[in-house]
């Protein structure tokens, strides 16, 4: 079967529906049944919480707090590299910009601008600069980190589709990261790590009940329907390198743009291969 043809039921599916009730039942406090959807999900996909600052399933209160659950420290340490990998999950691609146009999959372009909600001037920083697209699966660990210091000039969300993000979908679904609704957070790089400008990008997806940042905490819901901005530009919101600095509720995908530059990748780094947070972004 095509991958068109796999991800056809998806236009089919009420997704804002099904994310909404897919939010309520994550953030519910049901007790004994929360503990035994959170054990028959650790069995299902095989998460490893040994890693867990708390591994006990019966501790968490809610899905929620399970799937954005801490790590034990030093679980990920950070790698001496000017940038390192922000999130634990997959490679779905990542290279150099081509102008405006971002590679997805084969047959598959998207535009800065159209990622970043439309905003022509802010994706000009990154024409023929540098990204990467991550896939955090079920399994992985789900809070998002900083790739190298920064301070926070800007938040847009970015309201759209629902789509799955998995690599099925990514080679089926025209444009899906700039089509999915999306949380873009803009920093300015301390002169060392990043010149200029660097973005995170956090793409929603079905049934993902909510993104969150430290600064603002949950962005969605709600979900006017409208484009939302916020300006940090007179406050001075300072990360570190391997800070937190948002986390998705249930997962998806972290979009990553920087400028132009003699950037490399790590030259491990392959399309598909898993990733770990703190390791090394470039070589």
């Amino acid at each position: 079967m095509s991958d068109r043809l796999a991800v056809l039921p998806q236009y089919l599916l009420p997704k804002q529906a099904l994310t909404r009730l897919a939010g309520l039942f994550a953030s519910a406090r049901l007790g004994g049944l929360t503990t035994a959807a959170i054990r028959r999900f650790i069995a299902r996909y095989e998460v490893n919480m040994a890693e867990a600052a708390n591994p006990d399933p019966a501790a968490y209160a809610s899905f929620n707090e399970f799937f954005t659950r801490a790590l034990k420290p030093g679980a990920r340490p950070l790698a001496p590299a000017r940038l390192v990998c922000p999130v634990d999950g997959a490679i779905s691609q990542f290279g150099s910009i081509a102008h405006d146009e971002i590679f997805q999959a084969k047959g598959h372009q998207f535009s800065t601008t159209a990622l970043v909600g439309g905003d022509a001037q802010l994706a000009a920083q990154f024409q023929d600069g540098h990204f990467a697209t991550l896939y955090l699966s079920p399994r992985d660990y789900h809070r998002i980190h900083m790739p190298c210091a920064g301070r926070l000039t800007r938040m847009i969300h970015v309201p759209g589709e629902l789509f799955s993000v998995n690599p099925t979908t990514a080679r089926g679904v025209p444009g899906l990261f700039a089509r999915n609704e999306r949380v873009v957070c803009v920093f300015e790089g301390d002169g060392q790590s990043v010149q200029g400008s660097f973005v995170l990008v956090l793409v929603g997806a079905t049934i993902v009940g909510s993104m969150a940042t430290t600064w603002h905490g949950v962005v969605n819901p709600p979900r006017p329907g409208h484009l939302r901005d916020w300006s940090y530009e007179n406050q001075d919101i300072r990360f570190s390198q391997g800070d937190e600095m948002g986390r998705f509720l249930l997962g998806s995908t972290v979009v990553m743009l920087f400028p132009r530059s003699g950037m490399g990748f790590n030259p491990a780094w392959r399309p598909g291969g898993a990733i770990r947070l703190g390791e090394a972004m470039v070589a």
